[in-house]
């Protein structure tokens, strides 16, 4: 997602209040999202479909059945039959009809509780392989992501939405199927009731609507609420980490950093819940006022039912069953209602996640990309590179004209700021540049497959990543394809003279290493640095970066790793990175960077000769050793 030069600042993303239409528009997230749940497991989704339908019949059948049952017994009671006992009763066979319309419905009764175990049991299978597959996909693609869309703020806050939108969407599956069986059960019972009075059903719809109305309104801005707040959330999640942190705790505690952490996290959260709270009582409140024309609705229609019974026109039976019709019909056509709010609401959220899924990384390789060349013959040429952070007003690096030469180790030595690793970051093409182009055996940069690219350089960055896994793991995901390579894990060790602190571990290069579980064993930033490093010479790439990654080590164990490094880098190019002067005196070549351009190229000696910043910054350095 590289800026042009002359874009301008994104603005941050709000989003207030969804319209009637954008409700409406996001229900086309629907289908794809059902064929998500499709594609999880067909097998899965027709068992609870299926199982769904036969249940949504059940209400109707059994309310039917115990119309059946107390028109039989008022017709017994109108026999007068006398009978004292049940045994004899039983035996007279007047009771034959009674007695199997109740096993009939004991029968149905027990069916349904299994049927809704079932559909439980379905769902439940079924939410977790989706959730699982969502998260898998998720993560496929921010792998293919730019490093700047990690970078950009509101890129971030879209992250954070579809992680959190992935765990929590089978709520939707569940409730989509759910309205589905409903609404079979509504047209069932609607059936019934359009035989005895068809205008109750009418009744039933007017006195509903106000409350969907309000559901939906609510839906909508507790959608808005959570939208507007994701950046917050964000903080939230970081200050409660940072607060209770295995990697933070050393500073919290030294610096009595808790308090301020704690009241920083409780009043971000008193804000987000006061505006929370606002919400759910406005919304309790006219629920309550809306719901109550649906009351009123529904005791119209029963005194109406009432009235016809005590005129004859019904029986007994007649006013149980379409009582009972009714009440149900008010419940499910009110939660149908209140439902499809609730779904709109959903497709809002699933509008997160699939714009996630939307956005394209701009660092792409080619169709036609070329394979990187086996040997590099002559290397690496910036041409007038320039390169600008997005929405930064400075440019990181401008007009470098160089060469990195096949073979050849340089050095790159710059204050902070110079623009170091953003040189590295553009030539393993975390970046593109926005001006000028860099070459590699006289091609561009660009015109070579990106994954087989990168798979030839091998980079170590200062911020390297303290992977929770075995000692021999964190050396094994230099070369993901070699993991199980355990000789090749070992010379890696063996090159970054790692192999001696892992196999001083409890159970060497299977020890898990971090602290974050509980058999873990902690190590210092210095013997981290040197699995990191062994993790570079992992991959055993073509080209080797190390940007200061001895910056936990001694003087003398980051001269020893250097040492080893330019013996290792024989027939190799290799590019260093190291604030310590000293080190990179057995570079070919140093580059010096100030500003984001370069000031000055040579050797050692050149460059000590010439007097120039880096003769300063030399002098300097080694006055403190004095």
């Amino acid at each position: 997602m590289a800026a042009s030069p002359s874009a301008p600042p994104k603005p941050r993303r709000e989003r207030g209040n969804p319209s009637l239409r954008e409700r409406f528009d996001a229900m086309r997230n629907l289908p794809p999202f059902l064929r998500q749940i499709w594609d999880t497991s067909p097998g899965l989704t027709l068992t609870s479909l299926g199982l769904r339908l036969i249940r949504a019949l059940m209400p109707v059948v059994m309310l039917y059945i115990g119309k059946l049952i107390i028109d039989e017994a008022i017709r017994l009671v109108g026999l007068d039959l006398r009978f004292e006992e049940l045994g004899p009763a039983v035996r007279s066979g007047d009771l034959d009809h009674l007695l199997w319309l109740l096993g009939l419905e004991l029968v149905l009764a027990v069916a349904s509780d299994l049927l809704g175990r079932l559909v439980s049991y379905a769902d439940g299978l079924l939410s977790e392989l989706f959730t699982n597959a969502s998260s898998v996909r998720l993560m496929e693609h921010a792998a293919t992501l730019d490093l700047e869309d990690f970078e950009d703020p509101d890129l971030q806050d879209k992250l954070d939405r579809a992680r959190r939108l992935t765990m929590s969407r089978m709520n939707l599956m569940s409730q989509l199927f759910g309205q589905a069986q409903d609404a079979v059960t509504v047209i069932a019972f609607a059936t019934g009731l359009l035989v005895y009075a068809p205008w109750l059903i009418l009744l039933l719809a007017v006195a509903l609507v106000p409350a969907f109305v309000g559901e939906a309104h609510f839906n909508a801005l507790g959608y808005s609420l959570n939208y507007q707040w994701t950046p917050e959330r964000r903080q939230l999640e970081y200050l409660r980490q940072t607060g209770a942190s295995v990697e933070t705790s050393k500073e919290v505690k030294i610096f009595n950093l808790h308090r301020f952490l704690i009241d920083r996290y409780r009043t971000l959260a008193e804000k987000f819940y006061l505006a929370n709270r606002a919400l759910a009582r406005r919304r309790a409140l006219w629920g309550t006022l809306l719901a109550a024309l649906g009351t009123l609705g529904y005791y119209v229609a029963y005194a109406y039912i009432a009235w016809r019974t005590v005129r004859g026109d019904f029986s007994i039976g007649d006013l149980t069953f379409l009582a009972g019709s009714f009440r149900r019909l008010r419940q499910l056509l009110e939660g149908l209602l209140v439902g499809f709010s609730q779904v709109a609401g959903q497709a809002l959220y699933l509008d997160d996640l699939y714009s996630f899924f939307e956005i394209e990384p701009e660092i792409a390789s080619k169709p036609d990309a070329l394979p990187v060349p086996r040997p590099i013959a002559r290397g690496f040429a910036f041409e007038n590179v320039g390169f600008r952070y997005p929405d930064a007003e400075t440019w990181a690096l401008r007009g470098l004209e160089f060469e990195l030469r096949a073979g050849e180790v340089l050095a790159l030595v710059g204050e902070n700021g110079a623009g170091k690793t953003t040189l590295v970051k553009l030539l393993a093409r975390l970046y593109d540049p926005d001006e000028g182009r860099i070459l590699l055996d006289g091609r561009d940069l660009r015109d070579y497959d990106l994954d087989d690219l990168r798979a030839n350089i091998g980079v170590i960055f200062q911020d390297f990543v303290r992977y929770h896994l075995s000692a021999g793991e964190n050396i094994g995901v230099g070369r993901i394809e070699a993991m199980d390579d355990a000789a090749r894990i070992r010379e890696a060790a063996r090159r970054a003279m790692a192999d001696e602190l892992i196999e001083s571990l409890p159970q060497e290069y299977d020890q898990l290493i971090g602290r974050r579980f509980k058999t873990g064993v902690d190590l210092s930033g210095g013997q981290w640095q040197k699995i990191a490093i062994a993790r570079a010479y992992m991959r055993d790439a073509q080209v080797m970066i190390l940007d200061e990654p001895t910056a936990a080590l001694d003087a003398r164990a980051e001269f020893e790793v250097f040492q080893r490094f330019k013996e290792l880098s024989h027939r190799r190019t290799a590019v260093l990175i190291s604030h310590r002067f000293s080190s990179v005196r057995m570079a070919d070549r140093i580059l010096v960077l100030a500003g984001g351009r370069l000031e000055a190229s040579g050797t050692h000696a050149e460059l000590m000769a010439q007097g120039g910043r880096y003769a300063e910054l030399f002098e300097l350095q080694a006055a403190g050793y004095r």
